[in-house]
Order: structure tokens, then sequence, then C-alpha cells
């Protein structure tokens, strides 16, 4: 069983994150929430996320900012984006910086389950 860490300032976004991925099929992994990229950096030392789902815009650390700092602390954890901001700057730097996935807001089960699926 996969560990899905949620990173995301929004409660209400961490919820719907979260039945996305058990109407995706995928709720039977274990899920843990963040609610910034700094709780999210401590909670992956802790708990050994096998993919980290975060939001970009985010108080205190950013999403690319949290996606730095883990590889920073050569921690080899996957890390996807589902943002409502989708530029075509912010996918470019998302890949350089080794996201495995860039997903917009809205989106569907399907589409979660595409984009996290191949990286559990």
């Amino acid at each position: 069983m996969a560990k899905i860490l949620i990173v995301d300032d929004s409660k209400a976004m961490r919820m719907i994150v979260m039945r996305a991925l058990r109407q995706a099929g995928l709720g039977t992994h274990k899920l843990v929430e963040a609610s910034s990229g700094a709780e999210a950096l401590a909670s992956s030392q802790a708990e050994k996320p096998d993919l980290i789902l975060s939001d970009w815009n985010m108080p205190e650390m950013s999403g690319i900012e949290l996606l730095r700092a883990l590889k920073a602390k050569g921690m080899a954890v996957k890390l996807g984006f589902v943002t409502s901001e989708c530029t075509e700057e912010m996918q470019q730097l998302a890949k350089q910086e080794g996201a495995v996935f860039f997903l917009s807001k809205p989106f569907t089960p399907e589409a979660l389950q595409a984009a996290t699926t191949p990286h559990l």
C-alpha cells in the first residue's frame, strides 16, 4: 500500500483531492495531509510518502519551494502538482525541477488517477 501526502493550504481542496482519489480507486492507499509546504517537508521526513500531491501557491513555502527543499535534503520522493494556476512557465519550471506531473484544477477523478497511478 502506497502513502500519498496531499499538500494544500485549503482544507476544502485537500478533502476534494482525497475524495477524487477514492473515486479513482486509490482510496486504499494511506492518505496523509499537510496544510503548508513547510508542514509537508516535515511530514515527508516522518511519513516517507511514495507520492506528494502539492498545490503551487501556499503561504510560508510554495509547492515549487517544497520540491526544491526535498531535493536539497536528498529525498527522492515523487511530487506532482495539483493547482489552479497553470501557465506554460510554471509547467516548464515544475518539469525542470523534477515534478512527475502537473494537473490543473478543476480535475476529474479519472484525470487524477491517470496522473498518479504510474507513480505509485
